[in-house]
Protein backbone atom coordinates (compact mmCIF):
# COMPACT_ATOMS: atom_id res chain seq x y z
CA UNK A 1 0.00 0.00 0.00
CA UNK A 2 1.42 3.21 -1.20
CA UNK A 3 1.78 5.76 1.39
CA UNK A 4 -0.24 9.11 1.34
CA UNK A 5 1.49 12.11 -0.45
CA UNK A 6 1.88 14.58 2.65
CA UNK A 7 1.98 18.31 2.61
CA UNK A 8 4.03 21.24 3.85
CA UNK A 9 4.00 24.63 3.96
CA UNK A 10 6.20 26.54 2.72
CA UNK A 11 6.86 30.10 3.81
CA UNK A 12 9.94 32.09 1.82
CA UNK A 13 11.70 34.83 3.26
CA UNK A 14 9.38 36.20 5.37
CA UNK A 15 12.29 38.18 6.96
CA UNK A 16 12.45 41.79 8.23
CA UNK A 17 14.79 43.06 5.08
CA UNK A 18 12.15 41.92 2.82
CA UNK A 19 9.04 43.32 5.31
CA UNK A 20 10.04 46.16 6.74
CA UNK A 21 11.59 49.67 6.38
CA UNK A 22 11.49 52.42 4.10
CA UNK A 23 12.95 50.30 1.09
CA UNK A 24 10.26 47.64 0.93
CA UNK A 25 7.43 49.76 2.07
CA UNK A 26 8.23 52.29 -1.29
CA UNK A 27 7.63 49.24 -3.09
CA UNK A 28 4.35 48.45 -5.11
CA UNK A 29 3.84 52.35 -5.97
CA UNK A 30 4.44 53.14 -2.68
CA UNK A 31 1.54 51.28 -1.45
CA UNK A 32 2.62 49.67 1.94
CA UNK A 33 -0.36 47.86 2.21
CA UNK A 34 0.10 45.57 -0.90
CA UNK A 35 3.18 43.76 1.38
CA UNK A 36 1.73 44.05 4.27
CA UNK A 37 -1.27 42.01 3.29
CA UNK A 38 0.78 39.33 2.13
CA UNK A 39 2.83 39.27 5.10
CA UNK A 40 -0.50 38.92 7.19
CA UNK A 41 -1.87 36.25 5.01
CA UNK A 42 1.32 34.17 5.20
CA UNK A 43 0.95 34.97 8.71
CA UNK A 44 -1.94 33.50 8.88
CA UNK A 45 -1.17 30.83 6.55
CA UNK A 46 1.15 29.03 8.79
CA UNK A 47 -1.23 29.47 12.38
CA UNK A 48 -4.20 27.64 10.08
CA UNK A 49 -1.26 24.91 9.10
CA UNK A 50 0.22 24.40 12.80
CA UNK A 51 -4.02 24.24 13.75
CA UNK A 52 -4.16 21.31 10.99
CA UNK A 53 -1.17 19.69 12.18
CA UNK A 54 0.45 20.62 8.71
CA UNK A 55 4.48 20.07 8.29
CA UNK A 56 5.31 23.97 7.78
CA UNK A 57 9.06 24.97 7.01
CA UNK A 58 10.78 28.36 6.72
CA UNK A 59 13.68 29.18 4.19
CA UNK A 60 15.87 32.18 5.02
CA UNK A 61 18.07 34.40 2.60
CA UNK A 62 21.18 35.92 3.80
CA UNK A 63 22.83 38.05 1.10
CA UNK A 64 26.33 38.35 2.75
CA UNK A 65 28.60 39.39 -0.34
CA UNK A 66 31.63 36.35 0.49
CA UNK A 67 28.01 34.05 -0.92
CA UNK A 68 27.34 36.12 -4.10
CA UNK A 69 28.57 35.26 -7.12
CA UNK A 70 30.54 37.61 -9.42
CA UNK A 71 27.35 38.42 -11.58
CA UNK A 72 25.35 39.01 -8.23
CA UNK A 73 28.16 41.40 -7.24
CA UNK A 74 28.91 42.91 -10.10
CA UNK A 75 24.86 43.76 -10.39
CA UNK A 76 24.55 44.96 -7.03
CA UNK A 77 26.88 47.70 -7.56
CA UNK A 78 25.56 48.55 -10.80
CA UNK A 79 22.85 49.45 -9.28
CA UNK A 80 23.97 50.81 -5.97
CA UNK A 81 22.36 48.21 -3.94
CA UNK A 82 23.59 46.75 -0.76
CA UNK A 83 23.36 43.46 0.28
CA UNK A 84 20.16 42.44 2.20
CA UNK A 85 19.32 40.07 5.18
CA UNK A 86 23.46 39.87 6.11
CA UNK A 87 23.96 36.66 8.62
CA UNK A 88 23.62 37.71 12.40
CA UNK A 89 21.44 40.63 11.64
CA UNK A 90 17.93 42.17 12.47
CA UNK A 91 17.62 42.23 8.58
CA UNK A 92 17.94 38.25 8.00
CA UNK A 93 15.61 37.57 11.20
CA UNK A 94 11.54 36.48 10.35
CA UNK A 95 9.04 38.85 10.42
CA UNK A 96 5.74 38.30 12.17
CA UNK A 97 6.66 34.56 12.69
CA UNK A 98 8.56 32.46 14.44
CA UNK A 99 9.56 28.68 13.74
CA UNK A 100 8.13 26.21 16.95
CA UNK A 101 10.36 23.44 17.65
CA UNK A 102 10.60 20.84 15.22
CA UNK A 103 9.78 23.42 12.27
CA UNK A 104 12.47 22.80 10.07
CA UNK A 105 14.39 26.16 9.42
CA UNK A 106 16.68 25.96 5.25
CA UNK A 107 18.50 29.01 4.58
CA UNK A 108 19.94 29.86 1.38
CA UNK A 109 22.85 32.12 0.24
CA UNK A 110 22.55 34.69 -1.97
CA UNK A 111 20.54 32.31 -4.55
CA UNK A 112 16.53 32.34 -5.30
CA UNK A 113 16.10 28.88 -5.54
CA UNK A 114 15.10 27.28 -2.05
CA UNK A 115 16.39 24.20 -3.52
CA UNK A 116 19.71 25.64 -4.61
CA UNK A 117 22.53 24.54 -2.36
CA UNK A 118 20.82 23.32 0.34
CA UNK A 119 19.26 20.10 2.35
CA UNK A 120 15.78 20.99 1.03
CA UNK A 121 14.93 18.07 -1.12
CA UNK A 122 16.22 15.91 1.17
CA UNK A 123 14.49 16.62 4.53
CA UNK A 124 10.98 16.73 2.03
CA UNK A 125 11.64 13.73 0.90
CA UNK A 126 12.86 12.37 4.18
CA UNK A 127 9.25 13.93 6.03
CA UNK A 128 7.37 12.30 3.01
CA UNK A 129 6.28 15.25 1.62
CA UNK A 130 4.82 15.47 -2.26
CA UNK A 131 3.11 18.73 -2.29
CA UNK A 132 4.18 21.75 -1.51
CA UNK A 133 2.06 25.09 -0.56
CA UNK A 134 3.94 28.17 -1.20
CA UNK A 135 3.77 31.29 0.62
CA UNK A 136 6.33 34.19 1.05
CA UNK A 137 8.25 37.10 -0.81
CA UNK A 138 8.60 37.57 -3.90
CA UNK A 139 6.02 35.60 -6.40
CA UNK A 140 7.98 36.21 -9.20
CA UNK A 141 11.37 36.15 -7.86
CA UNK A 142 12.01 33.25 -4.69
CA UNK A 143 8.86 31.76 -4.99
CA UNK A 144 8.06 30.93 -8.73
CA UNK A 145 12.40 29.90 -8.79
CA UNK A 146 11.62 27.41 -6.00
CA UNK A 147 8.29 26.47 -7.42
CA UNK A 148 9.89 25.78 -11.09
CA UNK A 149 12.74 23.51 -9.32
CA UNK A 150 10.08 21.72 -7.36
CA UNK A 151 8.15 21.05 -10.10
CA UNK A 152 10.89 19.42 -12.13
CA UNK A 153 11.73 17.01 -9.26
CA UNK A 154 8.25 15.96 -8.83
CA UNK A 155 6.20 17.89 -6.38
CA UNK A 156 2.88 18.90 -6.50
CA UNK A 157 2.46 22.36 -6.04
CA UNK A 158 -0.05 25.21 -4.50
CA UNK A 159 0.21 28.67 -4.21
CA UNK A 160 -2.23 30.98 -2.01
CA UNK A 161 -2.75 33.83 -3.61
CA UNK A 162 -3.37 36.64 -0.74
CA UNK A 163 0.02 34.91 0.93
CA UNK A 164 2.57 36.26 -1.59
CA UNK A 165 2.99 39.32 -3.52
CA UNK A 166 5.05 39.83 -6.98
CA UNK A 167 8.12 42.33 -7.10
CA UNK A 168 8.40 43.25 -10.40
CA UNK A 169 5.69 41.75 -12.41
CA UNK A 170 1.55 42.04 -12.43
CA UNK A 171 1.19 39.28 -9.08
CA UNK A 172 -1.65 37.77 -11.39
CA UNK A 173 0.35 36.99 -14.21
CA UNK A 174 3.04 35.26 -12.14
CA UNK A 175 0.44 33.06 -10.78
CA UNK A 176 -1.31 32.22 -14.33
CA UNK A 177 1.97 31.53 -15.45
CA UNK A 178 3.16 29.26 -12.50
CA UNK A 179 -0.44 27.73 -13.06
CA UNK A 180 0.04 27.71 -16.54
CA UNK A 181 3.49 25.75 -16.68
CA UNK A 182 3.66 23.87 -13.37
CA UNK A 183 -0.01 22.73 -12.99
CA UNK A 184 0.00 24.72 -9.50
CA UNK A 185 -3.42 25.40 -7.93
CA UNK A 186 -4.22 28.86 -6.99
CA UNK A 187 -6.24 29.08 -4.26
CA UNK A 188 -6.79 31.14 -1.22
CA UNK A 189 -5.55 30.33 2.55
CA UNK A 190 -9.30 30.68 3.72
CA UNK A 191 -9.84 26.97 3.36
CA UNK A 192 -6.88 24.59 4.61
CA UNK A 193 -9.13 21.21 4.10
CA UNK A 194 -8.96 22.51 0.27
CA UNK A 195 -5.67 22.79 0.32
CA UNK A 196 -4.06 20.54 2.23
CA UNK A 197 -4.99 18.25 0.04
CA UNK A 198 -2.73 17.66 -2.77
CA UNK A 199 -3.80 18.49 -6.06
CA UNK A 200 -3.04 15.62 -8.70
CA UNK A 201 -2.56 15.22 -12.00
CA UNK A 202 -5.67 13.98 -13.07
CA UNK A 203 -7.59 16.45 -11.81
CA UNK A 204 -9.95 18.13 -14.40
CA UNK A 205 -8.63 21.15 -16.10
CA UNK A 206 -10.67 24.36 -15.16
CA UNK A 207 -12.52 26.08 -18.17
CA UNK A 208 -10.76 29.52 -19.36
CA UNK A 209 -12.18 31.96 -16.82
CA UNK A 210 -13.89 29.33 -14.61
CA UNK A 211 -10.68 28.05 -12.89
CA UNK A 212 -12.01 25.30 -10.02
CA UNK A 213 -10.08 26.28 -7.11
Amino acid sequence: MTDPIRTALLVVDLQNDFCTGPLAEARFGGDPAVLRGAVAGTVRAVELARRRGVETVFVRFVGDPEYQGASWRSRDARRGRRPKCLEGTRGAEFHGVTPEPGEAVVTKRAVFDAFLGTDLEELLRDRGVGHLVLTGLFTDVCVDSTARTAFQKGFHLTVLRECTTALHLPTEAVLGFMRTLYGARVTTADDPAVWDAPPYADDPVPARGGERE
